[in-house]
């Protein structure tokens, strides 16, 4: 059949857009294949959607999709449009963070330079902020270990704590400790 023209193409981005947005809506997939069916006759609409499901046995002439076939159709599409977005929003992010990357290199540049210079003190302080924040967006920093532990020290056995044990052990962790306490 061979690939779909432009036309095509945006008619089909369209349709996703259209089944993602009706999805949110909180439409069933049935109701949602009926509205962006081809066929007017099933189409809930009483119109052709351009591009819409069973558009290639509409156009000759053929029995529509049955439900079955419209549900299937409508979950493929949402599917396809979300993993698409993923796609986008991951190269966007990418495209995004390198932005963000040279943004703090040149807010660097000026307050390291009067850091260095006049030994400014705000300065300093303004060039590790900006250092942390790069170092966190481009993942540099190390992950920090945490241990949560009993009141005595001891390791917390969480497979056999019930939740007001562990509500308990939250409770304790957040109050503040008298002196002389560990």
């Amino acid at each position: 059949m061979g690939r779909p023209n432009r036309a095509t193409r945006a008619a089909i981005t369209q349709r996703r857009a259209d089944a993602i947005d009706l999805k949110l809506a909180g439409v069933d997939w049935l109701t949602i294949g009926r509205k962006l069916a081809a066929d007017p006759a099933i189409n809930s609409d009483g119109i052709a959607y351009p591009q819409g499901y069973g558009i290639d046995k509409y156009r000759r002439g053929l029995e529509p999709p049955s439900d079955k076939r419209l549900i299937e159709l409508a979950c493929k599409d949402v599917s396809k449009a979300l993993n698409e977005r993923t796609t986008a929003l991951e190269e966007n992010t990418d495209e995004l963070r390198q932005l963000m990357v040279e943004r703090l290199e040149r807010l660097f540049f000026g307050v390291y330079r009067a850091a260095i210079r006049n030994g400014d003190y705000q300065a300093v302080d303004r060039a590790v902020r900006i250092i942390e924040r790069s170092s966190r967006l481009l993942g540099l920093d190390r992950p920090i270990r945490t241990e949560l532990s009993g009141p005595d020290g001891t390791a917390v056995k969480v497979e056999t704590a019930g939740l007001e044990e562990l509500e308990h052990l939250i409770n304790l962790a957040g109050s503040p400790r008298r002196d002389g306490e560990a």
